[in-house]
C-alpha cells in the first residue's frame, strides 16, 4: 500500500524569483553525495556566489548541504 502524506500549502516564490547561494565550506572529507549536490548547484570554487531560480528542487538541494552552502540575502 502506498504511503500518503498530508501536504500543506507552502508559500511559493514569485515566478522567476532568484536566490543567491554562497559556497562557504570545503567538500574535503564529505560524502560523495554531498559533493555531487554542490556540483549540481554549479559551484566550482570556495566562496563563490551563484544565482539560481527559487524552486523547490534548488531549495531541497540546499537543505541537503546546509553546512556547505548558505543562502545570501539579495542587496
Amino acid at each position: 500500500m502506498a504511503r500518503t502524506r498530508n501536504k500543506t500549502a507552502k508559500p511559493r516564490a514569485a515566478a522567476g524569483a532568484k536566490i543567491h547561494l554562497k559556497y562557504v565550506r570545503s567538500m574535503n572529507s564529505c560524502p560523495v553525495k554531498h559533493r555531487l549536490v554542490v556540483k549540481g548547484l554549479g559551484f566550482t570554487r570556495l566562496n563563490q556566489v551563484v544565482e539560481r531560480e527559487d524552486t523547490p528542487s534548488i531549495r531541497g538541494m540546499v537543505a541537503k548541504v546546509p553546512h556547505l552552502v548558505v543562502i545570501v540575502e539579495a542587496k
